[in-house]
């Protein structure tokens, strides 16, 4: 069996990350703990002073199949192209992928993501796409 893996990101607005990105991949926000309404509940009882309640959001798989999705606050801007990115599979047949990927283009770019250039080599076809603080993925 392998390791689970959660993936981070650095953010800005964790919690606007969190909206796209569980639109991006049809994944939930993630629920607060089981007692507690909302996460600013939970975060009181622990201790966590409310001018950081916003310091981090979730996403999750409804499935529970996916990894978990994190967004951290931090203040710095991202200064190079990122290293590592996600591939968003659209799935269905290869005779429509393309038609559905397009599908999702549309809905994420009113989400706030922006198409940067599509890629059609031997090896793959793909959408690159920027979500709304710039972090690059492609879409297939």
């Amino acid at each position: 069996m392998g390791i689970p893996v959660q993936i981070t990101f650095d953010a800005h607005d964790p919690a606007a990350q969190a909206r796209f990105w569980a639109l991006a991949l049809h994944y939930v926000r993630q629920p607060p703990p089981p007692g507690f309404d909302s996460w600013e509940d939970f975060a009181g009882k622990i201790g966590i002073p409310q001018d950081q309640w916003d310091r981090l959001d979730a996403v999750v798989d409804p499935d529970g199949v996916g990894p978990r999705v994190l967004f951290q606050k931090v203040p710095e801007d991202r200064t190079v192209k990122n290293r590592v990115h996600l591939d968003v599979n659209v799935g269905g047949h290869a005779d429509d992928r393309r038609e559905r990927a397009q599908a999702h283009r549309v809905e994420l770019e009113a989400a706030g993501a922006r198409f940067l250039r599509e890629v059609d080599e031997p090896t793959g076809w793909c959408l690159v796409m920027a979500d709304p603080e710039g972090n690059e993925f492609c879409l297939q």
